[in-house]
């Protein structure tokens, strides 16, 4: 995966700039620490990806308060 030649997004929440951010690899979704953008990169396929993101959103990763 040449770096120069992927469009990396981060969430318009992410205030701090210390934010991981994605993209989109075809096949695979790429993640990366905005603050290391030369460091390692986590990658998933789409399924797994889908259902991180929809586990995200039923709340099955919220920490208690």
């Amino acid at each position: 995966m040449p770096k120069t030649s992927v469009v990396w997004r981060r969430s318009a929440k992410c205030e701090s700039g210390q934010c991981v951010e994605v993209a989109d690899l075809d096949t695979e979704i790429a993640i990366r620490d905005s603050q290391q953008p030369d460091g390692p990169v986590l990658r998933f396929t789409r399924p797994e990806w889908t259902a991180f993101v929809g586990g995200v959103r039923d709340g099955d990763f919220d920490f208690p308060h």
